[in-house]
């Protein structure tokens, strides 16, 4: 967030202490500050999310039907990689997941059920956990796989199975053989769901640039060339570095990552070309 590196939203709220936006922003931007600083290794980063939560806390109570301060909450449980606070190991509903702020989750959902952000911030929280209570990949996994057994049509949760297959790339070695995890058939399932579920049902310009590079690149490397190639036209010039720079194959050139993405489009539109696509245009 740009705000956070400078002092404008300070100065807003100095000149309107009574506006309920400038208040909410200055939530935002404490919290992304705490965030910074604790990756930094700040030895002050426990004032900075004390500073963000106590502003979190105020915006949700002067206007209780907001998710935007809980989901702040939610964020800032990040920072607290051993879960020494208690709302940050509540045990979830579903006994497969491991503890987390589950409690706080559900304060968004009950506002705004199925919350993008929200959702992505609990995967982060969960790859942040340190110590004894780290948690696997493979729990990353059930999260984003609980998420899409839910099947919320029309919402880009059901590409988080792709997004935590994506942080199981990040984080191993080189794989030969790694195209054959996206085209195993429960991995590809998942990946088509969204395609089907959430791009299909999403007017292009409400999908995020974000959102639709995974989805590209799920399809992509699960051989779904004719869904990708249309994923890839409705992007139009926009992309995104990610997933790209974190999942290339050490491609030659200075950016490896933007070499993947055009070898992936131009794959998927020689293929789309050369066999026809069998849907109609994205709305």
């Amino acid at each position: 967030m740009a705000a956070a590196r400078s002092d404008v939203v300070s100065v807003w709220l100095d000149e309107e202490p009574g506006n309920y936006d400038a208040q909410l922003m200055s939530a935002r931007v404490a919290v992304e500050r705490a965030l910074r600083a604790h990756r930094q290794g700040h030895p002050y980063a426990w004032e900075f999310e004390t500073r963000a939560r106590r502003e979190a806390l105020l915006a949700a109570r002067r206007a209780p039907q907001d998710p935007v301060p809980w989901v702040c909450l939610v964020t800032l449980a990040q920072t607290d990689t051993r879960q020494v606070r208690p709302e940050h190991r509540m045990e979830p509903a579903e006994r497969m997941l491991p503890s987390g702020p589950w409690g706080l989750l559900y304060e968004v959902n009950q506002r705004d059920p199925y919350n993008r952000e929200a959702y992505h911030r609990v995967l982060q929280f969960l790859l942040a956990l340190d110590g004894p209570r780290a948690a696997s990949l493979a729990a990353v996994f059930d999260l984003g796989r609980w998420v899409a057994s839910q099947r919320p049509m029309g919402s880009p949760l059901l590409l988080l199975p792709a997004y935590a297959q994506i942080e199981q790339r990040r984080r191993s070695h080189i794989d030969p053989l790694w195209r054959q995890q996206w085209a195993h058939a429960s991995t590809r399932d998942y990946t088509l769901d969204a395609f089907h579920g959430w791009f299909r049902k999403t007017p292009v310009g409400q999908c995020s640039v974000a959102d639709l590079n995974c989805l590209a690149y799920a399809l992509w490397a699960g051989y779904q060339y004719l869904e990708a190639a249309e994923v890839f036209a409705a992007m139009g010039p926009y992309a995104a570095r990610e997933p790209w720079v974190s999942v290339h194959e050490g491609a030659a050139g200075p950016d490896p990552g933007e070499a993947l993405l055009l070898r992936a489009r131009a794959e998927s539109f020689s293929y789309a070309r050369s066999h026809g696509s069998r849907d109609g245009p994205h709305p």
